[in-house]
């Protein structure tokens, strides 16, 4: 109840104050809830370090590198950067928390933690290997081709084996404002398919990460559509 009790008033701290960051804070306060519930307050050196949490810091849930997520719930989960996740060869905690938007604030909905094996997340990504996504990559940072003949190729490629035989789709990020990306996330239904079979993908009454509750629900409004 303690911990519980802490993270309420970490949630509110974190959110009061700073409207204009509100769209976005919601996956720090979740991520914070959980270094700081869980993983004794461990603060990353980096934000672009391998490991969110790294295995050093985990002492009580398996001594494992983790991953804490916020993700729209219904929607996939972004992984981040491909060639970084297919290099992926050590067990690890994936912890997300799904949310629904309710008015100005973002509600907790689900949270799940599998510990995924390097076996699993092999099989996650198929007959795809490390070779089809250096191709995939220097074709969307090839800067020759138009932007759009450039996404026309990459699509192309996206939609074909390998990759199209994958559980894990590949997700090419080019635009005009130089963006030349190549992340990768897991469907919905298959987080629940293939990373916590026989959990309920439906919403959950009291939502608890290794049996405490979240405290929610975050102050954070609805992301708004770009004008034209």
């Amino acid at each position: 109840m303690k911990r519980a009790f802490f993270s309420l008033a970490l949630v509110l701290a974190v959110t009061v104050g700073a409207p204009a960051q509100e769209v976005q804070r919601h996956g720090l306060v979740f991520e914070q809830w959980v270094r700081d519930t869980f993983f004794d307050g461990y603060k990353p050196a980096s934000y672009t370090q391998r490991w969110d949490i790294p295995a050093s810091a985990n002492r009580a849930h398996g001594g494992i590198p983790v991953n804490p997520k916020a993700v729209k719930y219904g929607t996939p989960v972004d992984l981040g950067d491909a060639l970084r996740q297919y290099a992926i060869d050590e067990p690890f905690l994936l912890i997300i928390g799904f949310w629904r938007q309710d008015g100005d604030v973002k509600r907790i909905v689900s949270i799940i933690a599998p510990e995924i094996s390097p076996a699993l997340w092999r099989k996650l990504w198929g007959p795809v290997t490390s070779a089809d996504l250096l191709r995939l990559d220097a074709l969307i940072k090839d800067t020759g081709p138009s932007v759009e003949e450039t996404r026309r190729r990459a699509l192309q490629m996206k939609n074909s084996p390998p990759f199209s035989e994958a559980i894990i789709q590949v997700n090419p990020k080019i635009d005009n404002h130089g963006q030349r990306r190549l992340q990768c996330s897991l469907r919905f239904r298959d987080v629940f398919t293939h990373l916590a079979p026989g959990t309920d993908p439906e919403p959950q009454a009291h939502p608890a990460l290794f049996g405490v509750e979240y405290p929610g629900p975050i102050a954070s409004k609805p992301r708004a559509l770009k004008q034209p």
